[in-house]
């Protein structure tokens, strides 16, 4: 699939899910029944979240060097732990994913995981509305996340690397229901500059 200002091919394993508008430039897509992509540090026996591995993604390899991604989310949650998500994935052990999730109090709130063999998980603030701009940015071999409410002034959520080695790994894009029967997510005002992010925390 390609997507307008997304300069590399996308690719999934579940083509149905996926609607890509191309006069709206929108990108829409249903989240899989008790879908996720989680490894529980306390195991499988853990009664905290169920360790999953089936969320439909849609991901490509993007150029090498630094970047930024963006993208608005727009979720349409029913149950606990929907999310539209912007992921980095390098396999099923090492990946990171920034959601725009449903908490257990049943309000929209900024969440990242990074998959270092075992999942952390860390949740940020609430957002008073059902849309919220993401950005995934890229230096060198390090990540970081940034939020925003207004598409203009940038909140610092995390920094963080999957390892040296960085020429495999995919980005794009992951919804979740783990535990409803899917949710409708929108992602739109979707971009990708070949350019570094040069400082983290001043809101640019």
């Amino acid at each position: 699939m390609r997507i307008e200002n997304i300069p590399f091919e996308l690719e999934t394993k579940h083509s149905g899910s996926w609607n890509y508008l191309v006069d709206e430039k929108k990108l829409e897509v249903i989240a899989l029944p008790h879908s996720d992509i989680y490894i529980n540090p306390a195991g499988n026996d853990s009664l905290d979240a169920q360790s999953l591995m089936n969320a439909t993604t849609l991901l490509g390899v993007p150029p090498e060097g630094d970047f930024k991604f963006v993208a608005k989310i727009t979720v349409g949650f029913k149950s606990q732990f929907d999310a539209g998500v912007l992921l980095i994935w390098q396999d099923e052990n090492y990946w990171a994913k920034f959601c725009f999730e449903y908490s257990p109090d049943s309000s929209p709130m900024v969440v990242s995981v990074v998959t270092l063999n075992v999942s952390d998980d860390a949740n940020s603030f609430v957002v008073p509305d059902n849309s919220i701009w993401y950005r995934v940015s890229r230096q060198d071999n390090v990540y970081a996340f940034h939020a925003s409410t207004d598409g203009k002034v940038w909140q610092l959520i995390r920094v963080f690397t999957l390892g040296k080695e960085i020429k495999d790994h995919k980005v794009g894009f992951l919804v979740q229901s783990p535990t409803g029967e899917g949710c409708r997510v929108l992602f739109d005002e979707i971009n990708f500059f070949t350019k570094r992010l040069i400082e983290l925390r001043d809101g640019s």
